[in-house]
């Protein structure tokens, strides 16, 4: 694969000033196709009892005010449908874990009250369950990834939760479910045994998960032709031996392993720094540690590749995104942050390197949806906020099951105070159906960037069918209940066609998406 975002040397910066059109950065796109498609997956959600990220979030009942699709609240459902959203995440998370299936089907006004113990100690009335959760993806074209009890469970909880959903048969369990209101069995792709089994989900050895693991998934059936993906709860960001070991003990039994990755600028210890109140310094910070996720990524990979040549076991990076401070006034279990213009660029960033690494690399899920970290959507009483982290997956859906395009884009690279350097341009690329889309960014927060897009077939360049832009005068600007629109797409109009391809003025701080034929 071409070398990308390549550093430039000073005397290649002054070179380039000195040319005749002074690029600030220039986008090859080999469009003579890679062969790799790139997931659907990998722009995945991920949906925790946690905070409203549930309820006042994705759901508020039937019998409430607020307008709902059969207690989905509307405005959130229709967001949601709008983004095409290929898989979620449920129930957790660490409250996975601490999640027994029964407290959560039958009668409403029956179901079990707890206490959410991982999550600010809230009242879980388990009102919203697992026919709740299957139906809302059923509804929305949604695959379902289901995340079992391993820490508090049982093998025979989570194989009858399996067999609950999944069994079209006369069987005990079957019959249950039909008796509250489902007659047809759900299909359940992924399932994942466990969470976060080295921390919350039960502070295990990668040994002693492996085995775990192994005794779970003996018990896990396929039921009237459905198919388990059967997913490890794999290691937290560089934790390589994690992953050695699972690859080593558990090999192909499973089909994934989980990773997850924060952008995290403060660490797990004290401060996490404010949402919308930081630095220039800490802004090139933080896509300095977004960017690190690249570098996880290869190790993670290259340990899979020694045990697993043949790419039979899936990498997914179920959990990732940024992790602030909580809004101050808000209950800091609930993690609810607000989404400026920079979380815009983290989440672009990263799926300009997700792309490169879909050989094994098959899904990734935001944390989360709604109300919840880097969420897509903002919910209180009557109002519903898009923020710019929504924008950038509804721009970016075009490359959902679309080729990958190698592209190479050389500019100069910002160094931080952490070791990953940060592109002043970032690209990426993918064709489908005969259109290809390429992806650009600019993380200059000042200054606008001249970009030269070069392609393969130099005819793209004079097929621009669209462009839009995302940005904002200020990158710490954010949509909120008064202001919902302060960060919205636009059209894009600052490109013309050049005699060497595709000429374009990037505004500070932007996510650009073009169509071309």
């Amino acid at each position: 694969m071409r070398k990308t975002n390549l550093l430039l040397t000073g005397v290649c910066l002054l070179c380039l000033a000195a040319s005749a059109n002074a690029q600030d950065a220039t986008v090859t796109v080999y469009d003579s196709g890679t062969g790799v498609v790139i997931p659907a997956e990998i722009y995945g959600q991920f949906s925790e009892h946690l905070g409203r990220c549930i309820y006042g979030g994705l759901w508020v009942g039937k019998d409430s005010s607020v307008p709902n699709v059969e207690g989905y609240r509307k405005d959130v459902f229709d967001a949601l449908k709008k983004l095409k959203v290929p898989v979620m995440r449920w129930p957790g998370g660490c409250f996975a874990d601490d999640y027994h299936w029964m407290d959560g089907i039958g009668p409403q006004e029956k179901r079990a009250r707890i206490s959410n113990n991982n999550w600010g100690g809230t009242m879980e009335d388990n009102s919203f369950g697992t026919h709740e959760f299957l139906n809302l993806c059923e509804m929305l074209d949604i695959e379902p990834y289901i995340s079992g009890n391993v820490g508090s469970g049982s093998v025979e909880e989570m194989a009858k939760w399996v067999e609950y959903m999944t069994s079209s048969s006369k069987s005990t369990m079957a019959e249950l479910r039909r008796a509250n209101g489902r007659d047809k069995p759900w299909k359940v792709k992924y399932f994942g045994i466990g969470n976060e089994a080295w921390g919350c989900g039960g502070n295990m050895t990668p040994e002693y998960y492996s085995d775990l693991f192994r005794r779970y998934g003996t018990y896990l059936r396929n039921y009237d032709g459905n198919r388990l993906y059967q997913i490890a709860s794999g290691a937290s960001e560089t934790d390589y031996n994690w992953t050695e070991v699972l690859m080593k003990n558990i090999g192909s039994k499973m089909r994934g392993v989980s990773l997850h990755y924060y952008t995290n600028p403060g660490g797990w210890s004290g401060s996490k720094g404010s949402a919308t109140k930081f630095s220039d310094n800490e802004y090139w910070s933080l896509l300095s540690k977004t960017l690190e996720v690249e570098n996880i990524l290869k190790r993670h990979i290259e340990i899979m590749d020694k045990y697993d040549p043949q790419g039979r076991v899936d990498l997914l990076l179920d959990e990732w995104g940024t992790w602030f401070d909580t809004e101050p006034g808000t209950n800091p279990g609930h993690l609810y942050q607000q989404n400026t213009m920079r979380d815009a660029i983290v989440a672009a960033l990263n799926f300009d390197i997700f792309h490169k690494y879909t050989r094994r690399l098959k899904m990734a899920n935001i944390a989360q949806v709604v109300n919840v970290l880097q969420a897509m959507i903002l919910t209180n009483e009557t109002q519903m906020v898009l923020t710019p982290t929504y924008h950038v997956f509804e721009m970016y859906n075009v490359h959902q099951n679309a080729e990958y395009l190698e592209t190479e884009c050389v500019t100069r690279k910002i160094k931080t105070n952490r070791p990953a350097p940060v592109p002043e341009v970032d690209a990426t690329a993918s064709r489908k159906d005969g259109l290809i889309h390429i992806s650009l960014v600019n993380t200059d927060i000042k200054k606008s960037k001249k970009v030269l897009v070069n392609f393969d077939n130099a005819a793209a360049a004079k097929n621009i069918l669209s462009a839009r832009v995302l940005t904002s005068a200020d990158v710490h600007d954010y949509n909120d209940f008064s202001s919902p629109e302060v960060v919205a797409p636009a059209a894009f109009k600052d490109y013309k066609v050049v005699k060497s391809g595709l000429e374009l003025t990037l505004p500070p701080c932007s996510v650009v998406v073009m169509e071309a034929k």
